[in-house]
């Protein structure tokens, strides 16, 4: 029998259900006592906890004010080839800290300047997590097909689905995406904290002129309005609630970079003026795929062909290096900025838990060997990466060791 769209989805949530998924090393370890000369795998998903450098922040200094003179591009593309693909693999300490320093944006139009350095005590183990390996489960590039330079971003049909109903719509971890006002998608990482794309909000030397008035927007279903949705009425897409941003940090990794290397930092953090009441979703450190469940990764956002609606999709990890993530996720600008997430093993917790390990950026292509190849991309969250974040979320290292 065909699978429908409906019945893939429901595969894909079942499979990425946390009660599904916490029950699954139970299976495991009693199929490992029941058969202990079997060759079934009995190791529990698990890989070393990352190291988390310490950043130490310097004071900030003040810059001119932003003139906002830049369009917003939501169809962000780049190129790479083999020294783009390894770069960050050896790269110095003094360039990665440059890297790190970020930019604060504040809600008045005002700008400053923080440089960040490594803690001390660290500077003898100050380089980032050696780059993971090409998947093995993948195609080799040398056996892969050369691909006509023809930008695609759907990959054969389309595997998106679209979440209607408040019973989704509210719902974790789809109740976590929202809208920014520039046009992109963002994912809240704290109560007043959405992870986005940088290229939302800046062009690499200036601010978009929407990036004056920030604002993220939550999706409220019509039901939740009362007598306003009458039966018998078609149904009506989901309002939006508007809340003003208080500031906006970029790295400077992004700010005036080569677009081929500022898109390993095209995040940027808005810190919402006002707390709101929602599930977030916690941030890690991205694993190599092989240490996510099912090898996937998931992500829902606003796609512009699809106005109103809020757009699932997941798959697997295609390749990546020390900083992007490739895939074939199906997306359209809008989705820009999409926290990517996983399931990634808590040794604490001896479950799966879904994380934000990268956001989404946009189009790339790759070509390695004469191989030219085409994908979506997601920066993926580094040990540094992770810690500047965080620092910009607790706003001191103490409480990001507890992350």
């Amino acid at each position: 029998m065909k699978k429908t769209a409906m019945d893939s989805l429901r595969t894909a949530m079942t499979l990425d259900h946390p009660s599904m998924s916490s029950r699954l090393p139970c299976a495991l370890l009693l199929v490992c006592l029941l058969l202990p000369l079997s060759r079934v795998s009995c190791a529990l998903p698990h890989q070393p906890a990352p190291h988390i450098p310490s950043l130490v922040a310097h004071e900030p200094l003040p810059l001119s004010r932003s003139r906002f003179s830049a369009q917003a591009h939501l169809d962000f593309t780049t190129h790479c080839n083999a020294s783009c693909f390894h770069r960050g693999e050896g790269e110095g300490r003094e360039k990665l800290t440059e890297q790190l320093a970020f930019e604060t944006l504040y809600a008045d139009g005002s700008r400053t300047l923080t440089a960040v350095d490594l803690d001390e005590d660290e500077a003898s183990d100050w380089r980032d997590e050696p780059a993971v390996p090409v998947l093995a489960t993948g195609r080799s590039r040398a056996s892969a097909r050369r691909h006509r330079r023809q930008k695609r971003q759907i990959y054969g049909a389309d595997g998106r689905f679209n979440i209607r109903g408040d019973h989704f719509l509210l719902d974790y971890p789809f109740s976590t995406a929202v809208r920014i006002s520039t046009g992109c998608t963002g994912v809240l990482v704290s109560q007043r904290h959405v992870l986005t794309a940088a290229h939302c909000v800046h062009d690499g030397k200036d601010y978009v002129k929407g990036a004056r008035k920030l604002r993220v927007g939550f999706l409220i279903p019509p039901s939740s309005l009362g007598n306003a949705t009458l039966l018998g009425t078609p149904a009506k897409k989901p309002l939006v609630r508007w809340v003003r941003v208080r500031r906006t940090r970029v790295p400077k990794g992004w700010i005036q970079g080569p677009q081929e290397v500022s898109m390993d930092f095209d995040y940027a953090l808005l810190e919402l003026r006002w707390p709101h009441r929602r599930p977030f979703m916690r941030m890690a450190v991205a694993p190599s795929a092989r240490d996510l469940a099912g090898k996937r990764i998931h992500f829902s956002g606003f796609d512009s062909d699809r106005p109103g609606e809020l757009v699932y999709r997941f798959c697997p990890v295609e390749d990546e290096s020390n900083d992007l993530i490739y895939q074939h996720c199906d997306a359209r600008p809008g989705a820009s900025g999409s926290g990517v997430y996983g399931r990634v093993w808590d040794d604490g917790l001896e479950r799966w838990e879904r994380k934000v390990i990268g956001v989404f950026s946009g189009h790339q292509w790759l070509e390695i060997d004469g191989e030219n190849r085409d994908y979506n991309v997601a920066v993926r969250f580094t040990p540094l990466k992770f810690a500047q974040i965080c620092y910009w979320v607790h706003g001191n290292q103490v409480d990001c060791s507890k992350d």
